[in-house]
């Protein structure tokens, strides 16, 4: 059977190239004579594996020495807790943009810890674009100001960061990871499941400037406490060892195509070829303001539920899969991750153009 273009919000296609090495390497990993799956994480020959993947990626990302590089476990979900037990620790008070389902959810999370304001919200426009904020509504005493970089369901994203003056920015970059490049010292914690850009799921990066470490509540679970795991070199306890393997692949595999800046122009090239089609359709819409649309997640829709239905299946016998449009928001979305390539965009127009003309 040949391979599909999977179009999945997560977990995501990864480069086949990757696959191709990781098959290889199944049964002996860098001549140990021992799979990655099997390898003691406090083995020397793990070691070059999770070290390689943390230089790898300070090296990707530019991220300056200040910063420490964290592989953790349990989801980016698990950070809507770890976030306000590590940093919420000054004021006790939090600024959340409520952006769409994932920082909302964290936003109720954070709510358990402390003083934690919304201070924008577009939920009252489906999360159909970004909140306009209003700097007069940022706390300058906050510990800390909460964005989702990238909204996995609406397909929007910031264009621009918030001025947050001193207060750290905190950001959660799970399906923009990798996808273009960051000036990380404008952040004072990054972070994001693996499964979209970055590796399969079972890991997640945190990326964190050292002065905000420290600091956690005394109730904080030892397993999410981000100092315990920094200093123990992501490996209190096992990692999570053969997603931190793929996932070195993938960032060798970033540098092999000229890093993020060509990482970016990829990406553009595909957004833009499947925008450019939906804005001249007279079948398929785009319901996100132009100016907040996504780079990652493109979603779609018909004019009824029942179009969108025959498209999802007919896209899917035809070999583009899991365009179905998340169950709160329905319609379609195509999620054209750093592994989708520009073929597998350029096939979906012209199966949607098909479409549009048969219907």
């Amino acid at each position: 059977m040949s391979r599909v273009y999977n179009f999945s919000a997560g977990p995501s296609m990864l480069p086949e190239s990757v696959l191709s090495r990781a098959a290889e390497e199944m049964l002996d990993c860098n001549g140990t004579g021992q799979s990655v799956l099997e390898m003691s994480h406090r083995s020397k020959a793990f070691e070059p594996i999770i070290y390689g993947a943390m230089e790898k990626f300070r090296k990707v990302m530019n991220i300056p020495d200040n910063y420490k590089i964290i592989f953790c476990q349990g989801g980016a979900s698990t950070q809507f807790s770890a976030i306000p037990l590590n940093f919420m620790n000054g004021s006790n008070k939090a600024d959340y943009v409520l952006s769409g389902q994932f920082s909302t959810k964290a936003y109720k999370e954070a709510c358990k810890y402390g003083d934690v304001k919304a201070v924008a919200s577009s939920k009252e426009q489906n999360f159909s674009c970004i909140p306009e904020l209003d700097k007069s509504e940022f706390r300058p005493d906050a510990d800390y100001f909460y964005i989702c970089q990238n909204n996995t369901i609406y397909g929007t994203r910031f264009a621009t960061l918030p001025d947050t003056g001193n207060v750290p920015l905190v950001a959660d970059v799970s399906s923009c990871f990798l996808s273009e490049p960051m000036d990380v010292s404008k952040y004072g914690v990054i972070y994001g499941g693996a499964q979209k850009n970055v590796a399969p799921a079972g890991l997640t990066v945190v990326i964190v400037r050292e002065d905000l470490l420290g600091h956690e509540r005394d109730i904080t679970p030892v397993m999410l406490n981000l100092k315990t795991l920094a200093d123990n070199d992501s490996m209190y306890n096992t990692p999570p060892c053969y997603p931190i393997y793929i996932c070195g692949l993938v960032l060798d595999w970033i540098e092999s195509i000229g890093g993020l800046e060509a990482m970016k122009a990829r990406n553009e090239k595909k957004a833009g070829i499947l925008y450019d089609f939906i804005d001249s359709s007279n079948m398929f819409n785009n319901p996100v303001k132009k100016s907040d649309r996504s780079m990652m997640n493109v979603t779609f829709v018909t004019e009824s539920d029942e179009l969108n239905a025959k498209f999802v299946k007919e896209a899917a016998d035809a070999g583009f899969v899991n365009l179905k449009g998340h169950r709160s928001v329905g319609g379609m979305r195509a999620s054209i991750y750093n592994a989708m390539p520009i073929e597998g965009v350029e096939k979906l127009v012209d199966f949607m153009g098909k479409f549009e003309k048969n219907n």
